[in-house]
């Protein structure tokens, strides 16, 4: 993955939270994604704050939609690595969050840990 390939990504992961669009958001995951962050832990009550594969991930992005109906990320850069990205960006609510991504050969998220700067539900 190039850092043209991560950050066109991103933009694209963006732009498809921005439109609030669930099939695009989730066309970015692999069927057997494992996706960790802290509103897993207080939404669903998983101590070790992962979700696994895309029915799980599915219902916890169609609840976070649900929940803030004003969401609107913005980008602010977009970091790259061997194995795949790691992106910051700003939420409507003031928070900032750190997605990190490791992709598969299909340029898919196989692995995210979402860290939050500020308290996220």
């Amino acid at each position: 993955m190039t850092y043209e390939d991560a950050e066109a990504h991103a933009k694209d992961w963006i732009d498809a939270w921005n439109a609030h669009d669930l099939e695009r958001i989730m066309s970015h995951y692999s069927q057997d994604v494992v996706f960790e962050a802290e509103t897993v832990r207080t939404r669903w009550g998983k101590p070790d704050g992962k979700l696994i594969g895309l029915a799980e991930l599915r219902k916890h992005f169609a609840l976070g939609l649900e929940l803030a109906p004003q969401l609107k990320f913005q980008l602010e850069q977009v970091f790259l690595a061997p194995s795949g990205y790691a992106v910051s960006y700003r939420r409507e609510n003031g928070n900032r969050v750190i997605d990190c991504v490791t992709v598969n050969d299909a340029g898919q998220a196989a692995k995210v840990v979402a860290y939050y700067a500020g308290v996220q539900r």
